[in-house]
């Protein structure tokens, strides 16, 4: 992916970030507002990917899209909202970043 990529991918997941973060606040104190917020977040942020989607491939743009945001939201969750991940969760997450890394990282049949 190139540095042009990674950029994107980054804009993407910060849009879905700050998505996430708006749809927790709603599930606190539902407004309107809020939710019409998150889903033009989530509206954004789907626009880029499907830019990645068509520069870089469906399996590696949402692959590291997945692993970003789902470190990054349990950052968010732990450490904004207070919410605490159990042992099988956290070896939940764990399990799920070398998933990607070995879909991501592996050698690929056929070549790219």
């Amino acid at each position: 992916m190139s540095i042009w990529g990674l950029l994107q991918l980054a804009v993407a997941t910060v849009i879905f970030l700050l998505a996430a973060t708006v749809a927790k606040q709603w599930a606190i104190a539902p407004h309107v507002g809020k939710i019409v917020l998150a889903l033009a977040l989530y509206s954004a942020g789907n626009l880029v990917m499907l830019k990645l989607v068509r520069d870089f491939g469906m399996a590696s743009a949402f692959s590291l899209s997945a692993i970003i945001q789902l470190v990054a939201v349990n950052l968010i969750a732990i450490a904004w909202f207070g919410e605490r991940l159990g042992a099988v969760q956290s070896a939940g997450v764990v399990l799920a970043v070398v998933a990607v890394a070995m879909i991501t990282l592996g050698p690929v049949p056929g070549g790219r």
